[in-house]
């Protein structure tokens, strides 16, 4: 569990989480705190600001760009294509075409403000432009405030895989309006909600228990209890990467629902939601543990209850076995050919699973094929 000097409540009704590491920062949380909270965390040397968004925050991002254009301020906007189509080595080249063009120093700035997929682009060209200049993640999604936007985990897609190449590069600073998210569609909101979950079964069961009271207040973004998730998600994922931002040995807990996760985003060739893939994923790992006799039943059980809840799904084609195996071995969580699986011995208790046996997996899988 965090610190309680990690998390601080303010008198202005916001919640600041202190991210630790090597260059700390501070995660945001509240409402109608985006442009305030912004102008604070922007430097007075900043001349020259690359405000990347995808298209259907293009009218926000014009309103951000004129509260942030003062002086000799110049910010420009670059708009990506949505989801998964916006991390692309294309995608990114074109940023740094503008930045090229518009003489970036490294003393300037970029600013992420999206979904995850943008976060993830924005945070990439921000950590290979001059090898590196500053990144401000603006968050417009569940997944980008739980997940994406924090954590300095930054990547584009390639045609063999997701996120198979990247950087870790913290952010300056992340910034959550929950109001951003009053617009996001139902599924919208509980694909991200996928990310939150997990974090109730890795760390914080408060957050099941939040859900099993009653899934539809859970993921309304103007009630205490969708609050309440998001900042327990937050805290799990600050404690996890400010001792371990490079993944070597606590952030691997992170990857829980993931391993298959991918596989089944890459299957579907990035059209299934992350979320919705790394249900299916949750799924599989907690039949993992059950059958390697970790897990137990009620605890898969409660699994199957909590995503759906939720309208998750827990189920995949039985038929693509052998294409998602294939699939895993590539994973960039692999260790050369050896797979990697994070498991459950009890709820709120991850550990990894090394090499499991082809047989057990197919025999998790079954459990989870239609």
């Amino acid at each position: 569990m965090t610190s309680d000097d990690a998390v601080e409540a303010t008198a202005d009704g916001t919640t600041r989480i202190t991210v630790n590491g090597d260059r700390p920062y501070d995660v945001t949380i509240g409402r109608g705190i985006l442009i305030d909270t912004l102008r604070a965390e922007v430097r007075d040397d900043v001349r020259k600001i690359l405000l990347v968004h995808q298209p259907s925050m293009s009218f926000a991002a014009d309103q951000i760009r004129q509260a942030l254009s003062e002086g000799e301020r110049q910010v420009l906007l670059a708009e990506i294509p949505d989801a998964e189509d916006g991390k692309r080595v294309e995608v990114a080249s074109f940023c740094w075409q503008v930045m090229g063009q518009a003489d970036f120093t490294r003393t300037d700035l970029v600013i992420g403000f999206g979904g995850g997929a943008v976060t993830d682009l924005a945070g990439f060209v921000a950590a290979t432009w001059l090898r590196g200049v500053e990144i401000i993640q603006l968050p417009t999604s569940v997944l980008g405030m739980v997940d994406a936007g924090i954590g300095g985990k930054t990547g584009i897609n390639t045609n063999e895989g997701k996120n198979l190449v990247g950087a870790f590069w913290p952010p300056r600073a992340v910034i959550c309006d929950l109001e951003l998210l009053d617009s996001l569609s139902t599924n919208e909101r509980i694909a991200g909600f996928a990310e939150v979950v997990k974090a109730g079964f890795i760390w914080y069961p408060e957050i099941l228990d939040l859900v099993e009271a009653d899934p539809q207040i859970a993921i309304d973004p103007t009630s205490p209890a969708f609050r309440r998730c998001i900042e327990l998600a937050i805290q799990m994922k600050a404690r996890v990467v400010g001792e371990d931002l490079r993944e070597a040995g606590l952030r691997e807990v992170l990857n829980y629902g993931h391993t298959l996760g991918h596989a089944i985003e890459y299957n579907e060739r990035y059209q299934w939601r992350h979320g919705a893939a790394v249900s299916v994923g949750m799924m599989f790992a907690a039949e993992l543990s059950r059958l390697a006799g970790r897990l137990s039943d009620e605890a898969v059980e409660r699994h199957r209850t909590v995503l759906g809840l939720l309208g998750l799904p827990i189920t995949y084609r039985s038929s693509s076995w052998k294409s998602l195996l294939a699939t895993m071995r590539r994973d960039k969580k692999a260790r050369g050919a050896m797979l990697r699986f994070v498991v459950l011995d009890d709820i709120g208790r991850p550990t990894v699973m090394q090499a499991p046996d082809e047989s057990l997996l197919f025999a998790a899988y079954q459990e989870i094929g239609e």
